[in-house]
């Protein structure tokens, strides 16, 4: 038999630890818009957009699992856009589960750990504390820092993306990496990595400012794309679940460039 959303959700909601994770108050972890019959197929997004909702529709999915979810960007009339978005999902009979925090730090279906695995790196220790928990990863390794550069280049450019780095020359070597995916380059991280020692910060963007002191502070920052670092959770999450409850599952790619 197919699961339904609510047997589906309190498994996934568990296996994150949902309730646990603080968050952005705009997250809103877990289900955001519940449908009416069985999931029989699962779309995974970085993000909700018209673009994922078709992509969902096309694979005959009714369920859409998002990193960034229905309310990102805060509360807005529906109308236009935010009407056309609803009013397909509705239609379709789609649900949508969003997770942000939680997934980012999920030991094996986390967006961090899943992109050191990608880039050759071993997680160590934990990195990126945000409230009671930390969001990031960090190790030791013995690389050439434009080794590591290119390497998350050739990872952001297979997810629609490219890559900026600050202070990186052919004699840098990275010794003690650290890593926050997403807009992981924050006043937070930057001290934080200092603070440990770190020689190299690998993040999706950050702010101008973040270059500048970098370069003061002798720290390398690799910046592999917002975009493209978090399409690994979404997706490994979305086969997780397909294999556990026997559904077809997709991943739709949205890149934003950014």
């Amino acid at each position: 038999m197919m699961p339904t959303l609510t047997d589906l959700a309190q498994y996934t909601d568990t296996l994150l630890e949902s309730a646990n994770i603080p968050d952005y108050p705009n997250a809103l972890n877990g289900v955001q818009l519940e449908n009416r019959s069985p999931i029989r197929g699962i779309a995974a997004a970085v993000d909700f957009s018209m673009r994922a909702i078709r992509g969902a529709v096309a694979n005959k999915a009714n369920l859409l699992v998002v990193h960034h979810g229905m309310f990102w960007s805060g509360l807005e009339p529906l109308i236009g856009p935010s009407y056309r978005r609803i009013e397909m999902l509705l239609e379709n009979d789609i649900a949508v589960y969003a997770s942000h925090l939680p997934l980012d730090r999920h030991p094996t279906l986390g967006n961090n750990a899943l992109l050191a695995k990608e880039l050759g790196l071993q997680p160590r220790t934990l990195f990126a504390r945000f409230e009671n928990v930390f969001i990031g990863v960090g190790g030791k390794c013995d690389m050439e820092t434009a080794e590591l550069a290119e390497r998350a280049r050739q990872f952001a450019q297979s997810h629609g993306g490219d890559v900026r780095t600050s202070l990186i020359s052919k004699r840098r070597k990275t010794k003690i990496w650290v890593m926050c995916t997403g807009t992981g380059a924050s006043s937070n991280t930057l001290k934080e990595a200092t603070t440990l020692g770190a020689d190299t910060l690998i993040v999706g963007e950050g702010p101008h400012w973040t270059a500048v002191h970098a370069e003061e502070h002798e720290l390398a920052i690799i910046y592999a794309g917002h975009y493209a670092t978090e399409t690994l959770g979404v997706r490994a999450l979305a086969q997780h679940l397909g294999e556990k409850y026997n559904l077809p599952w997709h991943f739709i790619s949205a890149p934003t460039g950014l």
